[in-house]
């Protein structure tokens, strides 16, 4: 059931995002801890073009660590020639524009998505079962929450730049879910390039690409006996033989590889030139890949490494920056195995949890999982606990600057209250996690016991 007046509500929330932008004066969000991070802050972008410009390393200073095509798309805009406010003006009409084709990009997504469930579904004899409890247009759901998410719109008018590695990543899935393996790779190399945790989204993209879209899992098919191999009409009305559900393909896989390879090179040499004279690719790995994984910049953020760093002496540091960047890709195996009859669902839950255990995380990186989180909402129509993660998740908005503002400007807290919300945000995205995956194992489990009904 697709949603009435769709496009209506897509260029509503555009023209909310201009509005605040031409309209809205300075909001001062580019130096809010929530929305900017060492990585994504303009200010520093604008600080590195300004080094380069200058024939200097942009990494020469402690100021920026993101990626020099960066500098050369967006630097050009922060120039002191446009002016001051002309120049935030210009950088948040881009991210606009980039908002709104990720939203229609993920709107894509999801009718694939719908479609691949429909058919599963249909082999399965299931379509009138599920249909009587719920069936919305998950993709239309998805770009709109998306398109209208306060932590998107934010993100969108504070210039940072958040919403081109969001993008990145929409690409990457929507590559693998269409089977555009070049449009895949190419988002994936980007993705990785611009803020190295992605990496661990290889995963779920080969699934996507091996497997095909989601489906129930091989169980369910198999109590069916022949259903999965039997004949069924395909979208363009021809009767064809439908591929028999959990059959791997490899090819696809080399096939991404090769891309992947390519497209490496390619920002490799990019990089290169954009850096010649001015500083190397050794120094640029250096300055963004190891900044991220040595976590060197202590300043104040909604995660909660920033504080655990600031107070654990330097004997034990090592240790633990072993530890909390092992955290993640201890968890990417166990729910590969767990999911991998869904990977666009696997591709969600990795989000979500880089989200939550990143070094410098920001409400740019939540904006992203939510907006995903939405191409489930069938799967998830029965998840418990959304009444109090919807208003856990306003209260910690809510309370995270005021906390700040206690903190720093009023002098009458400390960093505990700062941390505390952080340490509240992240055990919601917890809860969050844990919910959901909960949810769809019980989807599953629902649909086989449909099927001995």
């Amino acid at each position: 059931m697709a949603i009435r007046h769709y496009w209506s509500m897509a260029v509503a929330a555009v023209g909310f995002r201009l509005v605040l932008v031409l309209f809205g004066g300075d909001l001062h969000l580019a130096s809010r801890p929530e929305v900017s991070t060492p990585l994504t802050s303009l200010r520093r972008l604008a600080e590195g073009y300004w080094l380069k410009q200058a024939s200097m390393s942009p990494y020469s200073g402690s100021m920026y660590h993101g990626s020099p095509l960066l500098l050369s798309v967006l630097g050009p805009l922060t120039s002191k020639r446009s002016g001051g406010h002309h120049s935030h003006i210009y950088c948040s009409l881009v991210f606009v524009a980039v908002d709104f084709i990720a939203a229609i990009l993920i709107r894509s997504t999801g009718r694939t998505l719908q479609m691949a469930r429909n058919r599963s579904l249909k082999s399965l004899d299931l379509t009138k079962s599920v249909d009587n409890s719920v069936n919305v247009s998950a993709g239309d759901t998805a770009s709109l929450i998306y398109l209208w998410n306060p932590w998107t719109i934010i993100t969108c008018v504070g210039s940072c730049t958040s919403p081109i590695e969001n993008l990145m990543v929409v690409i990457m899935l929507h590559g693998a879910c269409s089977g555009l393996v070049p449009l895949a790779a190419f988002g994936y190399v980007m993705a990785t390039h611009l803020s190295l945790y992605p990496a661990i989204l290889i995963l779920p993209v080969a699934l996507l690409l091996g497997n095909g879209p989601d489906t129930p899992p091989a169980k369910v098919f198999l109590q069916r006996g022949s259903s999965a191999n039997k004949i069924v009409m395909s979208d363009n009305g021809k009767s064809t033989s439908q591929k028999g559900f959990g059959q791997f393909s490899r090819k696809p896989i080399l096939h991404f590889i090769l891309w992947v390879f390519i497209w490496s090179c390619y920002v490799l040499l990019l990089n290169s030139i954009i850096l010649n004279k001015v500083g190397g690719l050794q120094e640029m790995f250096e300055k963004t890949y190891g900044f991220i994984l040595t976590v060197k910049d202590l300043s104040p953020n909604i995660g909660v490494l920033w504080y655990f760093f600031a107070e654990v002496f330097d004997f034990f540091r090592s240790f633990f920056l072993i530890v909390f960047n092992m955290n993640i890709i201890f968890m990417v195996l166990p729910l590969a195995i767990r999911l991998k009859h869904r990977p666009c669902f696997l591709a969600f839950v990795y989000t979500a949890i880089v989200a939550m255990l990143k070094s410098y995380p920001s409400a740019g990186d939540s904006a992203l999982y939510i907006g995903l989180l939405g191409l489930f909402a069938n799967e998830l129509a029965e998840m418990q606990f959304t009444f109090f993660l919807f208003f856990g998740y306003i209260g910690v908005s809510l309370l995270s600057p005021v906390m700040h503002n206690l903190w720093i400007w009023r002098g009458t807290g400390n960093a505990n209250f700062y941390f505390a919300t952080g340490l509240a945000y992240t055990c919601l995205q917890t809860v969050l996690v844990v919910e959901t995956v909960s949810s769809m194992i019980k989807h599953d489990r629902k649909l086989r016991l449909l099927i001995k009904a």
